[in-house]
């Protein structure tokens, strides 16, 4: 009878352990080693060969790279400057991460509805009537152009997925919605200026549509109505919001959309080339020093927070942990299958869909060999930035630069092949 109960003991024993594997990996990142997890630690040190010639031959003036498997940091450098005086770039310098903050937002609002506060397919003008009776941009002459109404509202989904047709102000493909953006004053990331996101995203209501709601992909400002959509629905400014659910729970203590100003020293300056030397960016449509001055009351869920490798290496985790970190739960797992979902219809392209969050790698997409495996997901920043991370293999990759106007930075795609290659053991 004692050996039948210890043999029962070892069998539950076991099948608990099958059933929950999301929480031998439930505490923060640490530091580990290579071989630890699977890795060959003399293949990744190709990173840094990589990353070396990259700054030798003015491709970039530095980047931070993190490696991470099975929640064990296994490669982390900085190589290169933070600025134009040549202050040798530290990992945990802080870089603006521009776009990648869109998956945070997102994750943010689909916290919400978990609290039952929506449905994706909610018209989006239920809860921001600005969006209702919208117009699409029909034809277009030398000095006018004509509209015609939307055949559909806005949904949820639509913002989520880049098919609202809302478009994006001073990068946009369509000159004449890029007009009307500077017309109507709408912001694209970040400001200095003492205007509000639900002030830019009223104005933003205005502005005609590229297309009907779901016809096209359409990179767009959609998630930052959706970052104002978060303060309707939680009755809390966004920052504070994303503060409390998201960022904290996760130990995301250097990601703001306004650093302390104890965090000032450590934000790398954003830099391009002139007569052949690396040179801080000035002033153009945007200030590159908003994180650290002005009037710090525009929360750009679109592009508008600041953060480390560390950092975001923590919230990618967090997701393949299967929504715990730090044995917190902080979203569901069936909600994070929801989010990797394919939502757009095909309309992203024959290698990747986009789901809630972020752009997903379909079976064709591997074999291009640049995408990783089915269901990596993935997305950068307009400074230069990069991320992945591969629920298949339990990678993630982070990889951080501060950059405008290059055209010869090899960098990105390099870095994905030379994590794969290092992986030694399934």
């Amino acid at each position: 009878m004692r050996f039948l109960i210890t043999i029962l003991f070892f069998f539950n024993l076991i099948v608990a352990s099958a059933q929950a594997p999301s929480l031998s990996f439930a505490s923060p990142l640490e530091e580990g080693h290579p071989e630890s997890v699977g890795m060959n630690p003399v293949r990744l040190e190709r990173i840094s060969t990589m990353l070396e010639d990259a700054v030798r031959e003015q491709q970039i003036p530095g980047a931070v790279a993190l490696v991470a498997r099975h929640g064990k940091v296994v490669y982390y450098k900085a190589f290169g400057t933070a600025n134009e005086s040549g202050e040798a770039l530290r990992v945990d310098h802080i870089f603006r991460i521009a776009s990648q903050t869109k998956a945070i937002t997102s994750t943010g609002l689909m916290l919400l509805w978990e609290e039952g506060k929506f449905k994706l397919n909610d018209p989006v003008h239920k809860f921001i009537p600005e969006f209702k009776n919208m117009q699409v941009l029909d034809t277009v002459y030398p000095s006018r152009f004509t509209t015609k109404p939307a055949n559909k509202p806005i949904t949820i989904r639509h913002l989520l997925t880049h098919t609202s047709g809302i478009g994006y102000g001073v990068i946009d493909g369509n000159p004449t919605i890029k007009s009307l953006f500077a017309e109507a004053g709408v912001i694209d990331l970040a400001t200095t200026e003492p205007i509000t996101i639900a002030e830019s995203v009223k104005k933003l209501a205005t502005i005609p549509l590229h297309h009907n709601p779901g016809e096209r992909f359409t990179y767009s400002e959609g998630i930052d109505v959706a970052g104002y959509l978060i303060e309707v629905l939680s009755g809390m400014p966004l920052d504070e919001f994303l503060r409390k659910r998201l960022l904290d729970p996760i130990g995301m203590e250097d990601t703001w959309f306004y650093l302390p100003e104890e965090k000032y020293d450590r934000l790398v300056k954003v830099q391009y080339t002139q007569d052949g030397k690396w040179t801080n960016f000035p002033v153009t449509f945007y200030d590159p020093d908003y994180p650290i001055k002005g009037a710090s009351t525009f929360f750009s869920g679109g592009a508008g927070l600041s953060s480390t490798a560390w950092d975001y290496a923590s919230f990618l985790q967090m997701y393949l942990n299967d929504g715990i970190y730090a044995n917190q739960s902080v979203i569901g797992p069936l909600t994070i299958d929801l989010i990797m979902g394919a939502h757009d219809d095909g309309l992203l392209g024959a290698n990747r869909h986009h789901g809630l969050a972020f752009s997903v790698t379909k079976p064709e997409g591997v074999l291009t060999g640049t995408e990783g495996s089915e269901g990596t997901f993935s997305w950068g920043g307009y400074f230069n930035t990069q991320y992945f991370a591969d629920p298949q293999t339990g990678v993630i990759g982070v990889l951080l630069k501060q950059t405008q106007g290059t055209s010869n930075d090899e960098t990105s795609w390099k870095f994905m092949q030379l994590i794969t290659q290092a992986i030694e053991k399934r």
